[in-house]
């Protein structure tokens, strides 16, 4: 089995409804997203998928959440704007693009402090 995974990021504000603490607060994040695809084959060119095709799968997903505040940005408007939340958020609309099966999605809210989320 090959997982083939790319990095992106996205800059963004959001606070954490009910979280007592100061991370109820409106702060930002550098937020980095891995996404990883799973593949038992390769192709002709022995290839288990194309990073530059993942990429364009995630980018226009990435480029929603970038430079907002996520508590006013659907879906986070209704839902926490979670590490979890949005890793689950990718990782639905990142699925539906693909034709390959979608391994999981991290998002690192820290270089110290992330979350995967799988199927």
């Amino acid at each position: 089995m090959y997982l083939v995974s790319v990095r992106r990021h996205f800059d963004a504000a959001h606070g954490l409804r009910g979280y007592e603490g100061k991370c109820e607060k409106l702060h930002g994040h550098r937020f980095e997203v891995v996404a990883c695809v799973a593949a038992s084959q390769l192709n002709h060119l022995g290839m288990a998928y194309d990073f530059t095709a993942l990429k364009k799968n995630l980018d226009p997903i990435i480029d929603r959440l970038d430079h907002t505040n996520l508590n006013e940005t659907p879906p986070f408007d209704e839902i926490n704007p979670s590490s979890e939340n949005i890793a689950r958020f990718i990782y639905e609309e990142l699925k539906k693009s693909l034709k390959v099966r979608l391994e999981s999605v991290e998002v690192w809210e820290s270089p110290d402090a992330w979350v995967t989320y799988r199927r």
